[in-house]
């Protein structure tokens, strides 16, 4: 290959390696954190590298001084096992809380959120019973409720919401919960 045809794939090689910004994704307009908190099942979520395509989990969010949140996940598998990580979410200014940044300890803690955060709700109903949140890049993705078990419709017309919002839902995995977790 010549200098001169090099030098024209310089900027198609230098392209590929900057990252593409993400599309806008509408959050809700403000959260209000202390009703926020408490316990939230999974419903339904995108894979992700951090749980088993098998398991299920809750989220427990308790409001601390100065207005972060902790958090605790606790994964349920099949096979009985539990296992909990906890973190902190810190709402990103400007955003009314309803964008955060939320950091998890132990090797999670190498992976540093990005400024605009990387827990958006896009969708809360107004009794904080429902609340769809991802990321701007369509990669995580969770539908969340105060009770294991969501009606159908409600679940379906959320589902719909995303995917309205191009995340890929095909890809959804649905939380399968005993009648008394």
């Amino acid at each position: 290959m010549k200098a001169s045809q090099l030098a024209l794939l310089v900027p198609f090689v230098f392209a590929a390696c900057v990252p593409k910004p993400h599309e806008s994704l509408p959050t809700v307009p403000s959260v209000d954190l202390k009703k926020y908190s408490g316990r939230w099942y999974e419903i339904a979520r995108l894979p992700n590298r951090f749980q088993r395509d098998d398991a299920r989990a809750t989220a427990e969010y308790t409001p601390l001084p100065g207005g972060k949140v902790k958090v605790r996940n606790t994964e349920y598998r099949p096979d009985g096992h539990q296992r909990s990580i906890e973190g902190e979410a810190e709402p990103v200014v400007g955003s009314h809380n309803s964008r955060l940044r939320v950091q998890f300890g132990g090797i999670a803690s190498l992976a540093i959120p990005p400024a605009e955060g990387n827990y958006w709700v896009i969708e809360l109903e107004p009794d904080y019973s429902v609340a769809l949140v991802g990321t701007p890049d369509r990669k995580y993705l969770w539908l969340l409720a105060r009770s294991p078990n969501l009606p159908r419709g409600k679940r379906d017309r959320l589902i719909a919401k995303a995917r309205a919002l191009r995340f890929p839902t095909e890809k959804l995995i649905v939380a399968t919960w005993p009648t008394n977790p």
